[in-house]
């Protein structure tokens, strides 16, 4: 009747409430779900904070969700997970307080012989704090270890916690993983957001630096073993890593990754033209910010990485054209600069079929052994 907000229902000091959940039987809402190092519930209801409670004293110490339940909301799918295991299928009824189990999602994996991810946070050079998660191979020490650093995509996402193959595939070969939510992450609110436009490859990438400098300060990375890898636009962030701070990598894996960001917004595909307008504001207008996007695509800058280099696209790729790739991979031949190309033919913007899957983890273990030992 007013068109206004009346009262605040719930809010969390750090980051965005992530969800609502509502009963329809009861017309009310029940829940709120924020994401801060991992999920959490505010509970507006007694009925289904107890549910929760007699749910969780069953199941034990993993995390769960609610995937589905009756119209009289007296039975409920239950889903566990954890960062070692993707979990199992419950049916739990809430007239008998009893779980019962319905299926495994993936019997094959064994939590104990998988890797934990401990959420961490650190210092950027100008105060702000990033969260993050740091994965370390199965009874090693945090000491002196050889690191992937492993920036996300979007980049307007985050890195959540939870069972992550890619981590776990790299932890089980021996590497320790630092994922990083880097400025311009969503959940920390809109300001943490908007402080991100304008600044690819410059205080994004400090931020992911700033990582790298908090590893080393720590003693947990050796300064001499630690590898960028990425895709999309974490595939960005890695050739920007290796060509504006050459000194922190000891190699990069760029996975359908921009290189150049003047062809990068040439090539925006069809269903990205409303986005365009977006694109300007939040990366850079090509006339009107020319000098800024020439400084921070890594393209232009070949002269300053010596690093090793592997590189994986998709020939299909609408969102990343495999003309970036292309660009980095003979700018650097030309300068005798290391350098790895898989290319599929058959693929857009990241591999889906499973061989190809197999052939570029094959081919990142060997490259990373070589180059990290």
């Amino acid at each position: 009747e007013t068109k206004k907000e009346t009262e605040v229902l719930f809010e969390h000091s750090e980051v965005d409430v992530a969800g609502l959940s509502y009963s329809r039987k009861h017309r009310k809402i029940t829940a709120a779900r924020y994401e801060s190092w991992k999920f959490f519930r505010h509970f507006f209801d007694e009925q289904t904070k107890e549910n929760f409670e007699k749910i969780k004293k069953q199941l034990g110490a993993l995390s769960i969700s609610i995937t589905s339940h009756d119209k009289e909301e007296e039975k409920f799918i239950v889903r566990t997970y954890s960062d070692r295991t993707l979990g199992k299928y419950y049916l739990y009824d809430s007239s008998t307080e009893k779980c019962t189990e319905l299926a495994d999602v993936s019997p094959w994996i064994k939590p104990e012989e998988m890797a934990e991810m401990e959420a961490i946070k650190y210092e950027a050079r100008d105060g702000r704090i990033i969260h993050g998660y740091l994965s370390v191979p199965l009874g090693e020490e945090k000491k002196n270890l050889p690191v992937v650093i492993n920036p996300h995509g979007g980049p307007w996402h985050r890195d959540s916690w939870g069972f992550n193959p890619e981590v776990q595939f790299l932890c089980n070969r021996g590497y320790a993983v630092l994922q990083m939510n880097f400025r311009g992450s969503t959940g920390y609110g809109r300001e943490f957001w908007s402080s991100s436009f304008g600044e690819w490859g410059l205080k994004m990438q400090d931020d992911i630096s700033d990582g790298v400098k908090w590893l080393v300060d720590e003693g947990i990375a050796d300064s001499k073993r630690v590898a960028i890898y990425g895709g999309s636009y974490g595939g960005y962030a890695c050739l920007a890593g290796l060509a504006f701070t050459p000194d922190l990598y000891a190699c990069g894996i760029d996975y359908v990754g921009v290189s150049n960001l003047f062809s990068f917004m040439q090539t925006i595909p069809p269903y990205w033209k409303p986005y365009l307008g977006m694109m300007y504001e939040m990366v850079g207008h090509p006339e009107k910010d020319q000098e800024r996007l020439r400084a921070t695509s890594p393209v232009f800058h070949v002269d300053k990485i010596t690093a090793p280099l592997f590189v994986a696209q998709g020939a299909k790729d609408p969102r990343v054209n495999i003309d970036e790739s292309d660009q980095i991979v003979k700018a650097l031949k030309n300068r005798n600069v290391e350098v790895q190309y898989l290319v599929k033919d058959n693929e857009g913007h990241g591999f889906r079929n499973e061989e190809n899957r197999f052939e570029f983890y094959e081919t990142m273990e060997a490259f990373l052994k070589e180059h990290l030992g």
